[in-house]
């Protein structure tokens, strides 16, 4: 089975990005994020695990001309099944979500996930209604995914990337919460408050 490098896969993704929006799930992507390259259109949730997907959704209903990924995890994502459902109902044309999957649960020891046990996240976006849902395990496919994620049109898109387990080191980004809110809406031109 190919697995992919996270780190080199998220930096792949965000390679060249322009006017992208990533908003990074708890832990781990978030550190894949910031290892990318910290940037004013990044927003990395810290203590939000399931929030990634809705917040994404809500960023991607305010800024329909931006395009906008969400990066997160297997475990995150299965812990907000329901907004695969809320996010295809919504139909954002400019909303990617991007899972990073290894299987693990890694922010509490890795155990075993459910996508380790046979659930089929990308099934699970199709079934909801997401315009297109793609599984991608070989490295030389995923600079073909930077165009898709950067499109305003034709989502939401849903991406699962399948990664090698185990850690990587922690690159840890800004944790100061209204740093974060307030960079981020200065990089969008709103009022900072």
């Amino acid at each position: 089975m190919n697995v992919l490098d996270r780190r080199t896969a998220v930096a792949t993704l965000l390679e060249d990005r322009g006017d992208l929006l990533v908003l990074s799930g708890l832990g781990s992507p978030s550190y894949d994020v910031f290892a990318a390259g910290d940037h004013d259109g990044n927003f990395y949730l810290w203590g939000a695990m399931g929030g990634a997907a809705m917040m994404g959704l809500g960023l991607a209903l305010a800024q329909p001309a931006r395009p906008v990924v969400v990066i997160t995890g297997d475990g995150e994502q299965l812990m907000a099944l329901g907004a695969l459902a809320t996010i295809a109902a919504s139909a954002p044309a400019n909303l990617s979500i991007v899972v990073l999957d290894n299987g693990e649960y890694g922010e509490t020891g890795g155990q075993p996930s459910h996508t380790a046990r046979g659930v089929d996240l990308c099934a699970v976006a199709t079934a909801s209604g997401f315009a297109s849902s793609v599984s991608v395990a070989e490295p030389d496919r995923v600079p073909g995914l930077r165009a898709a994620i950067r499109e305003t049109t034709g989502g939401p898109r849903f991406v699962r990337l399948a990664i090698a387990p185990g850690a990587t080191p922690k690159t840890l980004p800004p944790r100061d919460g209204a740093f974060l809110k307030s960079r981020f809406r200065a990089g969008l031109g709103l009022p900072v408050t």
